[in-house]
């Protein structure tokens, strides 16, 4: 019998070390689990991506465009219905804001022969893209980021931190938008502000990330 309660004495010892054990490390894995699915935040310095062949059969990296003010990085892709409305604002933004020292940058992390550069090259000719359109197939430039969605936007400011995260605007209708997201951090950097709004939403079609 008191060797059945010794034996009895030690399970419950050794249960509730391993829960206190639990308790301790859960709190720290919910957090560094959060903070990679959030991904980067306002202030955080962009990832360097680099070698990533453009439709211009050029490579490009950021660090190409170090003299450049303001980057307006989305990542996108060809089959999006929300990415390709947004296709010609883009277009417009870049041609309102490309004597002011701002560039658009898309890149395309998704995969599959729709989304491979033949098939980007005839997307940018038919929208008549006036930015850079690149591609990833490895898909870093966006796990690095933290991006969810096509489109999902990452403007850096001059020393290439993170400024704004999120939207565009506030309304795939471009008719109905109210919120010029990028637009109103854009001319708060270039005027020497931060953004009041740093963060919103971003809206779109879910990354096919690669396994």
């Amino acid at each position: 019998m008191k060797s059945y309660k010794f034996v009895s004495l030690l399970v419950v010892l050794a249960l509730g070390i391993g829960v206190s054990a639990i308790a301790l490390a859960a709190p720290g894995d919910k957090e560094k689990g959060a903070k990679e699915k959030k991904g980067l935040t306002v202030g955080d310095k962009a990832p360097q991506w680099e070698g990533l062949m453009g439709v211009d059969d050029k490579s490009h990296s950021l660090a190409d465009l170090e003299d450049v003010e303001v980057i307006v990085q989305v990542f996108t892709c060809n089959g999006c219905p929300v990415a390709k409305d947004y296709e010609p604002r883009l277009v417009e933004l870049q041609k309102a804001y490309e004597d002011k020292g701002v560039r658009v940058v898309a890149i395309n992390v998704n995969n599959g022969e729709r989304e491979e550069l033949p098939a980007m090259k005839e997307r940018a000719e038919k929208q008549e893209f006036n930015f850079a359109y690149l591609d990833d197939p490895s898909q870093e430039s966006a796990r690095q980021c933290g991006a969810r969605v096509t489109p999902h936007v990452f403007v850096l400011d001059k020393d290439r931190k993170i400024a704004y995260v999120g939207a565009i605007d506030d309304n795939q209708d471009a008719d109905k938008v109210e919120v010029h997201y990028v637009r109103d951090a854009v001319d708060a950097l270039l005027a020497g502000r931060a953004p009041e709004v740093t963060e919103s939403k971003a809206f779109g079609c879910g990354i096919h990330w690669e396994k």
